[in-house]
């Protein structure tokens, strides 16, 4: 199976998604970055794929706490820190001592059927989610217009054109990347 990082990204930011309440969305855009009622105690999944994210989130219609689509640019410098500092979510390889856990689950087509590839979730926890909040997060923009327009069309030229993400040979053999 082909595990594969897939995102938007520039020379210096890569963006990734999360699905939240109102509350917690609105306060996150009018900071800049997550605040209360964002809890800096609980584990954190961001997720580069956009579509994974719309399967996870049910569109924003699957329940409040998951109604508003985020588009989070972060620093790549931090990106591959948390890759640098991550263990498989489950499994014999888990290393409870790591901030943050990597899953891979399968990529999803615009009508959310399983692809024949893995896109990656990453779980941020204690000193990962500091970081995340305080020092990456570059800018935040609220996608569940966006999201609304595709799920109502499914028209794949409104999906943001990921492509793969470039890691070097250390990075992509710790978080489990494979070639295509």
């Amino acid at each position: 199976m082909i595990h594969e990082i897939r995102a938007v990204y520039d020379y210096e930011t890569i963006r990734v998604y999360q699905a939240y309440s109102d509350p917690i969305a609105n306060a996150a855009l009018a900071a800049g970055t997550f605040v209360s009622p964002f809890s800096m105690t609980r584990m954190t999944w961001i997720k580069p794929s956009f579509l994974w994210m719309m399967y996870r989130a049910g569109w924003g219609q699957k329940d409040e706490s998951q109604k508003r689509m985020l588009a989070v640019d972060i620093q790549r410098t931090g990106f591959e820190w948390a890759l640098r500092n991550s263990s498989p979510s489950h499994g014999p390889s888990l290393d409870k001592s790591k901030p943050v856990r990597v899953q891979w689950d399968p990529e999803r087509t615009i009508e959310l059927e399983k692809l024949p590839y893995r896109s990656i979730q990453i779980g941020l926890s204690g000193d990962a989610v500091r970081h995340y909040v305080d020092d990456w997060i570059v800018s935040i923009e609220d996608v569940s217009e966006l999201a609304e327009q595709v799920r109502m069309t499914r028209d794949v030229a409104f999906v943001p054109r990921e492509r793969p993400y470039p890691l070097n040979p250390e990075l992509a053999a710790i978080v489990g990347v494979t070639p295509a």
